[in-house]
């Protein structure tokens, strides 16, 4: 069980930092290209598709992880270990796989769909609240995701 709790915290890092490296690092370059390769070189709705091109790669590493990580807490709620842990990192997991598939199998189909139906459907304040909407729920996974983090690494010291 040791060996595969370090497992779980590597995927476990791996997904944080893949979803930092994305916000920080990847999203500001591909909306912002005129900053570094000059102007008209991308509108606004082919950087959206090119980071959707990033984001459904993640997809399958995120359902990946997060379905690990929930099974391997629930095998957890059986261990010896302190009530308390096994219900925080229970139900932390359950908050992180069920915002994981809404982001994968509700957020991410609509912003396909949009984008299928061209640039002006992407320009709307529906599609924006969405977005918006998309975003909140990545930071409050990620969040969730890092509480687990150091919840687990305490508990291994």
């Amino acid at each position: 069980m040791v060996k595969f709790r370090s497992f779980y915290l590597f995927l476990l890092s791996i997904c944080i930092g893949a979803e930092l490296a994305i916000g920080i690092f990847m999203a500001p370059v591909i909306f912002y290209p005129a900053q570094y390769i000059g102007d008209g070189v991308l509108s606004h709705y082919q950087s959206g598709q090119l980071m959707t091109q990033v984001f459904l790669k993640y997809n399958i590493m995120l359902i990946f992880i997060s379905s690990l990580i929930f099974i391997f807490e629930i095998v957890n709620l059986k261990t010896n270990e302190s009530f308390n842990y096994k219900i925080s990192s229970f139900f932390l997991s359950l908050i992180i796989t069920l915002l994981a598939m809404a982001f994968v199998f509700y957020f991410t189909p609509y912003i396909l769909d949009a984008q299928k139906l061209g640039a002006e459907a992407t320009a709307t304040a529906e599609f924006a609240s969405m977005h918006k909407a998309s975003e909140f729920v990545m930071k409050v996974m990620m969040l969730a995701q890092v509480v687990l983090f150091f919840i687990r690494v305490r508990k291994e010291s």
